[in-house]
């Protein structure tokens, strides 16, 4: 029931994107098209946070649900009339092939450190052991403090990136104005999809969301019953991510620069593939140190700093190859839709993950995975089917999203083109 609930808030959220980005593109207002979404944003995204952590007291299970879906469902449009406006400023605050991987590179590296962040605050001090809960990650006391402090943290976080970018509104672009209308809403997203670079990394995404939502529904079993790791160790775990988004943050830009980014995507993407999934494959095989070995922790920091670092490299790459179809896709239409392209693949990502995130408590289910299971004590059969789903699955849906990622057809040299040609249409 709550796979479902997640799936249905993150497509609800889905469909209405691109209402967001669509508004976004044509707003006229003082502070331009971007910043009275992020402004208007802030303070109801951090009061609705911490609601979904501090629900009534002695509701039933059934009133419990619905009030865990209708905040579910707001807080992903909160964060969304945030989030959407704010990343459509990347393409606008350069056109430049490089400085927009650059650019992003400092988005992933603050968004990955404030999110692993909280993760450690959250194992290290607020999902800890008690009398009552012997387990931190079913102590549900931790988790109303973890929301108050992440609420928070939210608050100021979108604050500070609101009024830093503040002064460059006078620099961004304003467009034509134009009446708001579903219809055009939906012509747009229809001329969006015809770009074939852009469907290549929807196609990608779709396949790419997919997996990370199982992996993301499925991580915390993973390492509470199939490594048996602790509250502090999982702690440990994430905080070994804190250095692979610095390495990330200081590759990518120099990998887009040496091979372009669409090499550098496909290379990141297929070694995490190939190095990702491994330590489950190779426990499989009884090949991996066992979980009471001293050898565990240390060889899954190694794993888990090189494959962080891949995916969040990823993550860059595949963002500034987005910002580059901007300019692709205004030489056919004559129009900027930076909100649009934005609005597009958070579409994707929520829904598809959405979908990934159900799939995972449908396959809890299908391997009879235990309610309420304590570390240790679920059967091992049960615990090496969670195994030998998890990681072939994994590793399918990324083959698949690679190979539309090899659809892309933006270079550096196209970029280039792409603006010589739209400075020229300027002039004439």
């Amino acid at each position: 029931w709550v796979g479902l609930a997640i799936m249905l808030a993150l497509m609800i959220d889905a469909v209405v994107d691109p209402v967001i980005g669509h508004l976004s593109d044509h707003l006229h207002a003082r502070w331009g098209r971007r910043h009275p979404f992020m402004y208007a944003s802030t303070l109801p995204v951090a009061i609705v946070y911490w609601l979904l952590w501090n629900p009534p007291a002695h509701m039933a299970p059934a009133a419990l649900l619905v009030f865990f879906l209708l905040v579910s469902v707001i807080v992903r449009l909160a964060i969304s009339t945030y989030e959407i406006p704010s990343a459509s400023l990347v393409p606008e605050l350069t056109q430049h092939y490089d400085e927009r991987t650059s650019l992003i590179s400092y988005r992933y590296f603050f968004g990955w450190w404030g999110g692993l962040g909280m993760t450690v605050l959250a194992y290290a001090v607020f999902l800890q052991p008690d009398a009552l809960h012997p387990v931190g990650v079913l102590n549900p006391e931790g988790y109303r403090h973890y929301g108050i402090v992440a609420a928070v943290v939210m608050l100021l976080a979108m604050l500070a990136s609101a009024i830093g970018t503040h002064r460059f509104i006078p620099n961004l672009r304003q467009p034509a104005a134009k009446p708001f209308g579903f219809r055009g809403i939906f012509r747009e997203l229809g001329e969006t999809l015809s770009n074939r670079s852009f469907l290549a990394l929807f196609s990608a995404g779709v396949f790419a969301s997919m997996a990370a939502g199982l992996q993301a529904a499925l991580q915390i079993y993973i390492n509470t019953y199939f490594w048996e790791l602790s509250s502090s160790q999982i702690s440990v775990l994430v905080l070994i991510s804190f250095a692979s988004a610095v390495m990330a943050f200081v590759a990518a830009p120099i990998l887009s620069r040496r091979f372009g980014k669409k090499c550098a995507a496909i290379g990141v993407s297929l070694a995490g593939v190939a190095i990702g999934p491994l330590p489950i494959l190779l426990r499989l095989l009884h090949l991996f140190p066992a979980n009471a070995s001293t050898k565990l922790m240390p060889t899954l920091l190694v794993f888990n700093l090189v494959t962080t670092m891949l995916v969040i490299m990823s993550g860059i790459l595949s963002s500034s190859m987005s910002a580059d179809i901007v300019e692709d896709s205004e030489l056919s239409t004559g129009r900027r839709s930076e909100g649009v392209f934005v609005a597009a693949n958070e579409f994707v990502q929520k829904a598809v993950s959405g979908i990934g995130i159900f799939a995972s408590t449908l396959l809890l289910a299908f391997i009879g995975f235990p309610s309420d299971a304590q570390p240790g004590a679920v059967d091992p059969l049960v615990v090496r089917k969670l195994g030998l789903v998890y990681a072939p699955a994994l590793i399918v849906l990324y083959l698949v999203a690679i190979g539309f990622l090899a659809t892309y057809s933006i270079s550096r040299e196209r970029h280039l083109s792409n603006l010589e040609k739209l400075t020229e249409k300027a002039g004439t």
